[in-house]
């Protein structure tokens, strides 16, 4: 009878631990919006469209460091050839912090160089949608 018991005993341990990590993520209509959104916000990035990209970036994160005309004109002076993602992972707080490989052209020189950039992707309750929270890329690392 032991026998018979261990192991639907085992099966629903692992079933309670697989629940309880998933309480601490998202749930799966937030990780459903949010494959999408980044998939969009990727293709803006990709395509140079960084005016639409700046749709997806957290308007709190905005108010605390609009976007300045000399950064946008910066970004008019790259291209994007590669956007990778290289991981992701789940925080503490439940935002989704990705790291991201980009390489970028400087339109001027032709010159390629690839950075790292990490995004940070916020679950927003009341609007319902995932917010990138770490603004647009840093492309320039200091540059």
């Amino acid at each position: 009878m032991f026998r018979r018991l261990f192991p639907s005993a085992a099966f629903c341990l692992l079933l309670l631990a697989s629940t309880a990590a998933l309480a601490d993520g998202p749930s799966r209509s937030q990780r459903n919006k949010l494959v999408p959104t980044q998939e969009a916000y990727v293709a803006a990035v990709r395509w140079n469209d960084f005016d639409t990209a700046e749709g997806f970036i957290d308007p709190e994160y905005l108010r605390q460091q609009p976007i300045t005309d000399l950064q946008r004109e910066r970004y008019r002076q790259v291209q994007v050839s590669t956007y990778r993602e290289r991981s992701n992972s789940v925080t503490a707080d439940g935002d989704i912090e990705r790291r991201v490989e980009v390489s970028v052209i400087n339109r001027n020189t032709q010159a390629e160089r690839t950075v790292v950039v990490k995004e940070r992707w916020r679950w927003d309750p009341e609007a319902k949608r995932w917010w990138q929270a770490a603004g647009l890329p840093d492309l320039w690392q200091g540059q």
